[in-house]
């Protein structure tokens, strides 16, 4: 993910540099988080099918900073719930790609001649 997408996303200008180590950080903890979650090696690149959710995910926890550990917040009439975990609305998509690129080098077969007792 750009440093200079996430600063589109959350209306930064690239000549304000003061929140970029910030940015930064959060940015490397949700593509390490994204990448334990798919089980992929330190040389292996996050796939593009799913490119989209380092940064959807890293909004929300730049959006929860200073916040850290509320479920809510409410100031002066105005509410915000947080989600448990920043990767529950994606965790559908995540399951789907490991699902469909099994990668943990086993052969599945079937045995047409074994009987299943119903």
């Amino acid at each position: 993910m750009e440093l200079s997408d996430f600063k589109i996303m959350l209306g930064l200008s690239d000549e304000n540099k003061e929140s970029d180590s910030l940015l930064q950080l959060i940015i490397k903890n949700t593509e390490l988080s994204l990448r334990f979650k798919l089980g992929l090696k330190a040389d292996e690149d996050i796939p593009s099918e799913l490119s989209y959710i380092p940064l959807e995910v890293a909004i929300r926890r730049f959006n929860r900073v200073r916040n850290e550990g509320m479920t809510s917040y409410s100031q002066e009439g105005e509410s915000i719930t947080f989600s448990n975990n920043d990767f529950d609305a994606f965790e559908s998509d995540i399951e789907e790609y490991k699902r469909r690129n099994n990668s943990d080098g086993l052969l599945y077969t079937i045995d047409p001649y074994r009987r299943y007792d119903v």
